[in-house]
């Protein structure tokens, strides 16, 4: 681009093309070289949009832009690990087939539609927004922020519950191994004697005899239990009836929801800054959330907003929102500026869920390892007090 020449449109859509021969051959070549992934990561999509956004702001032709983008995607799966390199080889040959499309008159917002995979409704509608009003750059920055910023709050999530859940796993492991193994052979002992014994040994037995006879129909159980809920999950009465039951959880029924709406008014906000229409905004973001319950409650929020309805008004007759979320919504209509808002509303949850998480693993970790103590100590009293009883009666 000349010095002095005006930043416009035509800077980051396909500029110099290239030759649509070579284009098919690239495609063709890279639908037979490798398997195209089913779902690209947060992490690895932020980052490429971020690229993108970067290569445009810059100047750069949307076609090279992506030509250059695949360039730094194939450097990477040369320089790294065999199992990330492979990924970041299927990522470039995803964004070679996009840059095809495009090149051969396809928007980027269609080109990316194709590969379900790579995009999402979120995706295409801000890049379609973005393409339309010219500011495709700074559209794709803001999404980069909005999956950047999901990526970093689930993070936080998985890795605060990632402790306490391996502890739960491996208490449970201990207490089924002791009951199946070691119990056992040592109540067998005390059964030999022919001697009264107290009750909680009785029950140490009895359990232990359970577990021992019955511990392959109980893991049968287990897996049946959890493929189940799997499989009702997946149905659409299931996944109602799973996201009710999660979001009416002890402790962490009030965290996920917060997560919800925390994603939801980020998503709303970024989308009707990009200046998509607010229908459309309420119904990429509908398909976003995911919990059913939450959905359900945007979808009455679009009907009644379509209906002519002010959104603060509709979040409200829904019942499923706190008040601040009405109020906080209400006041940004009142100043013209609802999408900072929205926005205020998700910084607010985002950071009561940092504050609840940190409450929940100061709760949850004790009550984990009381728990252990408590099933370890009535094992250990069962068996020492026969031992103890037959001492006294030496």
């Amino acid at each position: 681009m000349p010095a002095g020449e005006p930043h416009s449109m035509t800077n980051w859509t396909t500029g110099p093309t290239l030759p649509r021969g070579q284009a098919k051959t690239r495609a063709a070549a890279g639908k037979h070289e490798i398997e195209i992934p089913r779902r690209v990561g947060t992490k690895d999509l932020c980052r490429i949009v971020r690229q993108l956004s970067a290569l445009l702001r810059a100047g750069m032709p949307l076609v090279h832009a992506l030509s250059a983008l695949a360039e730094q995607l194939h450097a990477t799966s040369s320089s790294q690990h065999r199992l990330l390199g492979n990924h970041a080889q299927q990522l470039a040959h995803i964004i070679q087939r996009v840059r095809d499309d495009v090149n051969e008159g396809s928007s980027l917002a269609k080109a990316m539609e194709r590969y379900p995979g790579f995009s999402s409704p979120l995706f295409v509608g801000m890049v379609s927004a973005g393409e339309s009003s010219g500011t495709l750059e700074e559209v794709l920055s803001r999404l980069a922020d909005i999956l950047e910023k999901r990526a970093q709050l689930q993070a936080k999530v998985k890795s605060a519950l990632a402790y306490p859940a391996m502890m739960t796993v491996v208490a449970a492991g201990v207490v089924l191994f002791l009951l199946s193994f070691v119990v056992p052979s040592i109540t067998q002992l005390f059964i030999e004697m022919q001697r009264e014994l107290p009750w909680p040994t009785k029950v140490l037995i009895a359990v232990s005899g359970f577990t021992q006879a019955n511990i392959v129909l109980l893991l049968a159980l287990l897996f049946v239990a959890v493929a189940g809920l799997y499989v009702l999950s997946q149905t659409r009465e299931g996944k109602s009836w799973t996201d009710r039951i999660k979001l009416r959880l002890p402790l962490f029924g009030s965290l996920l929801f917060r997560l919800e709406v925390a994603r939801l008014t980020r998503t709303l906000a970024v989308l009707l800054k990009s200046g998509i229409p607010v229908i459309a905004a309420l119904e990429i973001t509908q398909r976003v959330v995911q919990n059913h319950m939450v959905a359900a409650a945007l979808e009455t929020v679009r009907d009644l907003v379509r209906k002519g309805e002010t959104i603060a008004n509709a979040v409200k007759s829904t019942n499923m929102f706190p008040p601040v979320v009405f109020h906080l919504i209400a006041t940004g209509q009142m100043t013209g500026n609802v999408e900072q808002g929205l926005t205020d509303i998700a910084e607010m949850y985002d950071a009561e869920v940092e504050t609840t998480l940190k409450s929940l693993m100061s709760l949850l970790e004790p009550m984990i390892l009381l728990l252990m103590g408590a099933v370890v100590g009535f094992i250990v009293l069962a068996i020492l007090l026969p031992i103890f009883e037959i001492n006294q009666a030496l």
